[in-house]
C-alpha cells in the first residue's frame, strides 16, 4: 500500500514523500487507517518493521498546532530509541508549522529540558523514569493530553518499568487514545491492555522466519559524509563486474548515481518516479552489462532478477530486517559466490545488531581498505593480465621497440615496466579515511567518549558545547551523541568516524572565552 492510498494530511504526505519512502511498510499500512479513527490499539510488530511512523503519523493528524499545550505522550525504553524516534517524528511534521516534538531522558540535564517545555511542547517522546519526574514536578502537565503510546511495552516491563507505566496511564484524562506496541505478548502485556485499553483493535505483524543465504556479509563504520568515497574504494578493490548498490530513498539514489558518474563509474539509477520506459532501458543496459552498477530502492528493486551480480552494497542499512535478506539474497545465485557490504554510520550500528539477531547472521567488521591496500590490489590485477598475455600472444615487435627505446636511456626496463603499470592503473590520488584507532573509551556502539575540560563551575550549558562541536567540525548536531557534564568537565560522544575532526577542530576552539582541550575518555 502506497501512502498516497493511506489519505494522510497532505503535509505529513509531503514530508514522506520528501524523506524519499515509497511504499508503507505492512505495520504502518495496518495500523494508521485504526489508529486516525482514534481507537485503542494494540500491535505486535518487533524492532525494525517502521513502528514509529506507524504510530507517529496518526498522533500528528490529531495535534493542534495552534494549541501550544501537550496532547501526546510516547513512552519507550531507552534513550537511544527516545532520540531517535523524536527524530523521525519531526521529520514527518517538517511541513506542519507549530508542532514541536521533545525527546525527555535521563542522562541528560534535567534543567534544559524544562526550559525547552517551557517554550510549549505538543509531543514529548521519553523513558518512563524522566516522564514520570516531569509529571511529578508539574513541567509536564496532562491535563490535554489525548493520546498515549507505549512503544516496545514488553522491553520497558523486562527493564521494571511497569509500575511508572502505569502511574502515567492512571494520571491521563479518561478520554484518550492508547496505542500499545510490543514484539512479544507476555501475560503483564495482556494486564496492561486488558486495564488501560478500551476495546482494542489487534493488529499483528509476525515476521517469517528469516534465513540468509551463504553469503559473505561485512560492514564498515563511516563517516557520512565519506560514503561515496568508501563506496569508491570498496568498488576498486573488489572490482566486481556487476554490483547493486541499495539506498532507503529516491533522492539518494539520484544523488549517489551523479557522484558515482563523476567519479568514472557506469552507473544508473531505479526507483519509483521513473517511467516504466525508464526502467526498461536502465535494466536492460544492467542485464547487458554495459551498466555496471545499479543504484536502487528497495521497492524498485523488487524486479530485479539477475543471476550475475557479484556483489551487493547497502549504502544505506535498511528500515526493515526483510530488506536486508532481500537486498543480499540478490547476490551468490546459482550457486555462484557473493559479497554484501553495509556502511554504518554512528548509532546506525544498533539497527544493524537488531538485524544479526533476527536475520540468524554474522556480519564482520572491516578496516576502511587504504589507497595502500587499493594500489597493491590493482597493480596484482593488471600484472595477472599482463601474464596472461605473454602467455598467449607474440610480444616480439613490442620487446623490440622496447629495447631501441632504453639504449640510450639511464633507466633499466624495470623502471620502465613500473611507469607504464602506473599509467595503467591511473590517478590514484583520492583523500585518506583512515582515522585513529581510539579503543574502548566507554562510549556506546559506533560512538567515541571525548573528555573536554570544562564544565558547569564555568558557566557554560550543554548547548554550548553542541553548538562548539557542531560549528567547529563541522557534523550535524543531531550526531552528537550522550552530553554528560560535571562541575569543571564534561563527556561528550561523538561518531567513531568523527572524532579525529572534532578532537582536530576544537584544537583552537574558546566556548564562552575559554580555551578548551578535547580528547579521548579514558575507560578502565
Amino acid at each position: 500500500m502506497t501512502f498516497e492510498e493511506l489519505c494522510l494530511d497532505p503535509r505529513i504526505l509531503r514530508a514522506v514523500t520528501e524523506m524519499g519512502f515509497e511504499q508503507a511498510s505492512p505495520i504502518q499500512a495496518k495500523s494508521i487507517p485504526i489508529a486516525v479513527e482514534g481507537r485503542d490499539m494494540i500491535g505486535q510488530a518487533q524492532t525494525g518493521t517502521g513502528k514509529t511512523a506507524a504510530f507517529g503519523i496518526p498522533l500528528l493528524q490529531r495535534v493542534d498546532p495552534h494549541n501550544k499545550k501537550l496532547q501526546a505522550i510516547v513512552l519507550c525504553p531507552t534513550r537511544e530509541l527516545a532520540i531517535q524516534s523524536a527524530d523521525e517524528v519531526r521529520r514527518l511534521a517538517k511541513f506542519m508549522h507549530g508542532i514541536k516534538v521533545l525527546p525527555v531522558y535521563g542522562g541528560q540535564e534535567i534543567s534544559k529540558q524544562i526550559r525547552s517545555l517551557k517554550g510549549g511542547v505538543q509531543v514529548i517522546i521519553g523513558t518512563p523514569g524522566r516522564v514520570i519526574d516531569h509529571i511529578n514536578r508539574r513541567t509536564l502537565k496532562l491535563e490535554q493530553v489525548g493520546a498515549i503510546v507505549l512503544d516496545e511495552a514488553d522491553e520497558m516491563l523486562n527493564m521494571g518499568f511497569r509500575e511508572d507505566i502505569e502511574t502515567v496511564l492512571e494520571r491521563l484524562p479518561e478520554e484518550h487514545q492508547t496505542l500499545l506496541f510490543s514484539a512479544t505478548m507476555p501475560k503483564p502485556i495482556l494486564e496492561i491492555a486488558r486495564n488501560y485499553l478500551t476495546n482494542p483493535e489487534t493488529v499483528k505483524v509476525i515476521k517469517k522466519e528469516l534465513t540468509v543465504p551463504k553469503i559473505d556479509q561485512y560492514y564498515y563504520e563511516v563517516n557520512p559524509r565519506k560514503k561515496s568515497e568508501v563506496l569508491s574504494r570498496l568498488l576498486d578493490m573488489y572490482d566486481p563486474e556487476l554490483s547493486l548498490v541499495f539506498c532507503n530513498t529516491k533522492r539518494k539514489v539520484d544523488e549517489l548515481v551523479e557522484d558515482l558518474k563523476g567519479r568514472g563509474y557506469f552507473a544508473e539509477g531505479l526507483h519509483g518516479d521513473m517511467k516504466q520506459s525508464q526502467r526498461d532501458r536502465v535494466m536492460n543496459g544492467f542485464r547487458n552489462g554495459r551498466t555496471d552498477i545499479l543504484v536502487a530502492t528497495d521497492v524498485a528493486a523488487r524486479g530485479i532478477d539477475v543471476d550475475d551480480v557479484e556483489a551487493v552494497f547497502n549504502y544505506d542499512v535498511p528500515q526493515d530486517d526483510e530488506y536486508y535478506v532481500h537486498r543480499i539474497g540478490r547476490t551468490g545465485r546459482a550457486g555462484r559466490s557473493g559479497r554484501a557490504f553495509t556502511l554504518v554510520v554512528g548509532r546506525e550500528i544498533y539497527k544493524l545488531k537488531d538485524i544479526q539477531r533476527y536475520c540468524k547472521t554474522k556480519i564482520k567488521r572491516q578496516p576502511i581498505p587504504s589507497m595502500d591496500d587499493i594500489t597493491d590490489i590493482k597493480a596484482e590485477k593488471v600484472l595477472e593480465k599482463a601474464g596472461g598475455l605473454i602467455e598467449s600472444e607474440n610480444l616480439g615487435k613490442l620487446i623490440d621497440i622496447l629495447e631501441e627505446h632504453l639504449d640510450d636511456k639511464e633507466y633499466s626496463s624495470l623502471e620502465m615496466a613500473a611507469a607504464l603499470l602506473m599509467i595503467q592503473m591511473g590517478d590514484n590520488g583520492a583523500p585518506e579515511l583512515e582515522k585513529e584507532d581510539f579503543g574502548d573509551t566507554g562510549a556506546e556502539p559506533g560512538m567515541v567518549r571525548l573528555f573536554i575540560n570544562i564544565g558547569k563551575k564555568h558557566r557554560v550549558r550543554i548547548g554550548d558545547i553542541l553548538g562548539a562541536i557542531a560549528g567547529e567540525s563541522g557534523m550535524e548536531g543531531e550526531l552528537v551523541g550522550a552530553i554528560d557534564m560535571y562541575d569543571s568537565y564534561t563527556f561528550v560522544e561523538v561518531p567513531r568516524e568523527y572524532a579525529s575532526e572534532v578532537i582536530d577542530a576544537m584544537k583552537h576552539a574558546k566556548i564562552k572565552g575559554k580555551q578548551v582541550n578535547v580528547e579521548p575518555a579514558n575507560h578502565k
